[in-house]
């Protein structure tokens, strides 16, 4: 009994030491964004084996008003909509109502017949993303939405229009980031006969008490400001903001989150709380309880072969990027982990290998997604 009793005593001890190092390292790593003014405000979570090591609030929620940031703030999530949808996708696949290998063309009649479920799923469908293109590319000429910004259009007018442009190569062919989950958003709605944004609240934040999530921001309040990447220091977004990245811009309209009659984006139009996406992805990393076993393995292993998508070492799953090589990568992380993120400026990953989701969001585009920031602390996180 001595020894049983020893041996508990130094995994306590260990476990300790961990999350103390981990705390300092975490610490370090966002104060040092906030000093250089990289980021106005974060939050940052950290579940190990289910376990909440690292969950703090750090700069302001509003830079302006000096409102401190909390842990409880609200996010506009951008990409981080994309697998919550995607999950919305794959019960009704669970179900049969939708089979992944049916034509799109069955629900949108406009749409190539060639590209079917699996394409959006994997975004080996030929679609793009505005800011992919130059400023008189198709989607530019059709007033394509990239769902961030406050269009004056309904999701099927959107849609319409992403059905009017060229596809950008044979689906199945290449793998390209894009609209796809949008598409994706509007085949719900007709089949479901129902808004996009019922259809989330029944298939998925329900059933996990996400309860602070949605379309639109239910508390004003808690919404925090937004920010964009500048010198000296990040800039306070203004209604309409335009943003130069990839190959045009990203049009930004924070209101968006506070207009209930915006078109609910199924690539990037909802907003929630940090607790809210740890259920989410915490769900996702003990095996699901929305889906069956194989459209839970699906949804988190590389479902398109060696196509190009990040890098060597990266695949995609149907909904996010899957790490296939370690070594290739050279990623910490352990071999099979998901991550991506949202251009509101958010990092997330999930490594099931070493039992950790990792949450990052910050209210500065787009530091907190591909910036100096999401690197630290990843560092942070695998120091041990």
């Amino acid at each position: 009994m001595k020894l049983l009793s020893l041996f508990a005593l130094i995994i306590i001890s260990l476990q300790n030491t961990f999350a103390d190092t981990l705390e300092s390292r975490l610490d370090k790593a966002i104060t040092s964004g906030l000093e250089e003014k990289r980021i106005v405000g974060a939050v940052v979570l950290v579940s190990r084996d289910g376990k909440l090591v690292y969950n703090k609030a750090h700069g302001f929620s509003d830079r302006e008003a000096q409102t401190p940031m909390t842990t409880d703030s609200l996010f506009r999530l951008a990409s981080i909509t994309k697998p919550i949808v995607t999950v919305a996708v794959l019960k009704l696949i669970d179900q049969g109502k939708i089979r992944i290998d049916d034509s799109a063309s069955k629900w949108i009649p406009g749409l190539n017949k060639e590209i079917t479920i699996r394409h959006l799923l994997t975004h080996t469908a030929g679609l793009n993303y505005t800011f992919f293109e130059v400023q008189d590319g198709p989607y530019h000429t059709l007033r394509v939405s990239d769902g961030l910004d406050k269009a004056d259009i309904t999701l099927e007018e959107n849609i319409k229009r992403i059905a009017l442009a060229p596809l950008l190569f044979k689906p199945g062919t290449q793998w390209s980031y894009s609209l796809a989950t949008d598409v994706l958003g509007e085949i719900l709605t007709r089949v479901e006969k129902k808004d996009l944004g019922a259809i989330i609240e029944e298939q998925v934040l329900k059933p996990l008490q996400m309860n602070d999530s949605g379309f639109f921001a239910k508390d004003a309040g808690k919404l925090t400001a937004a920010y964009v990447d500048a010198k000296p220091e990040p800039k306070r977004m203004a209604e309409t903001e335009r943003f130069k990245f990839a190959a045009s811009e990203i049009v930004y309209s924070p209101g968006r989150a506070l207009d209930k009659k915006a078109y609910p984006s199924g690539g990037a139009g909802m907003v929630g709380t940090p607790a809210d996406l740890l259920k989410f992805f915490e769900d996702l990393r003990t095996g699901s309880t929305l889906l069956n076993k194989n459209s839970h393995e699906a949804l988190t292993t590389n479902q398109v072969g060696t196509l190009n998508v990040d890098g060597p070492g990266w695949g995609w799953s149907l909904g996010f990027k899957v790490l296939t090589d370690a070594d290739e990568a050279k990623s910490p992380m352990g071999k099979g982990s998901y991550e991506w993120g949202g251009v509101w400026g958010h990092t997330w990953w999930v490594d099931p290998t070493n039992k950790l989701t990792v949450l990052i969001l910050t209210n500065t585009a787009v530091e907190g997604m591909s910036g100096k920031l999401p690197a630290d602390i990843k560092k942070a996180v695998y120091a041990d």
